[in-house]
């Protein structure tokens, strides 16, 4: 039996899942996590064939697990399914080690193809047609330039949050978001809040 941990802090989503895993594949043995210290936790004790993993859970981010996997359990395969559309969050899932970037959207029969080539060892891009191919420009936009942290607080920023509700929210020091924020504003050559908002309804980065 091939061992797969599920990582969703939604009852339901990890019991859809689970369901079309198992109809799919007979010989599956499917464990659940409901947070990013459990699915690691897990990890470190027992050996895993694959990890699908959602990017939204409380405490650490998906991003931080797959780092964290892949320190422990570099074998493990991971797949993210995520709420969050590709041009949000799939190029930095899969810089920091996913093998696969699926949206919670996508077809019963898409997770089956990308779970069946991920376990035999290769990776797995879907990308909407109306995207056009992936990695085919030659740069991307400003936010791409930006650390995964960086990245959150543009976010964050985006739909109107302060800067001391982002530095409860991520339990960071004011003057640390504060940081974070003026780096932003310089990466992306942006002069003000307002204008990173404005940005990040136009990219579609809303969280």
């Amino acid at each position: 039996m091939r061992r797969v941990l599920l990582v969703d802090d939604h009852p339901v989503i990890r019991q859809g899942i689970r369901r079309i895993l198992t109809n799919a594949f007979t010989d599956l043995d499917v464990a659940e996590a409901e947070t990013g210290e459990q699915a690691v936790a897990l990890c470190e004790t027992g050996v895993w064939d694959l990890v699908v993993l959602d990017l939204s859970l409380p405490g650490l981010s998906g991003l931080e697990v797959i780092r964290d996997v892949r320190q422990v359990q570099p074998q493990a395969p991971i797949i993210v399914v995520s709420v969050h559309p590709h041009h949000q969050f799939e190029r930095r899932a899969m810089s920091v080690g996913a093998a696969a970037y699926l949206e919670k959207s996508a077809a019963p029969e898409e997770m089956v193809k990308a779970v069946t080539e991920v376990l035999a060892g290769r990776s797995y891009a879907s990308t909407p047609a109306s995207e056009g191919p992936r990695g085919r420009a030659p740069q991307g936009p400003p936010h791409e330039r930006l650390s995964d942290r960086e990245y959150q607080v543009l976010r964050m920023l985006g739909v109107g949050k302060t800067v001391s509700e982002i530095a409860a929210e991520l339990t960071l020091s004011v003057k640390t978001v504060s940081t974070y924020r003026t780096r932003v504003l310089e990466k992306m050559d942006l002069r003000t809040t307002a204008e990173l908002m404005h940005y990040v309804i136009n990219h579609g980065l809303n969280p």
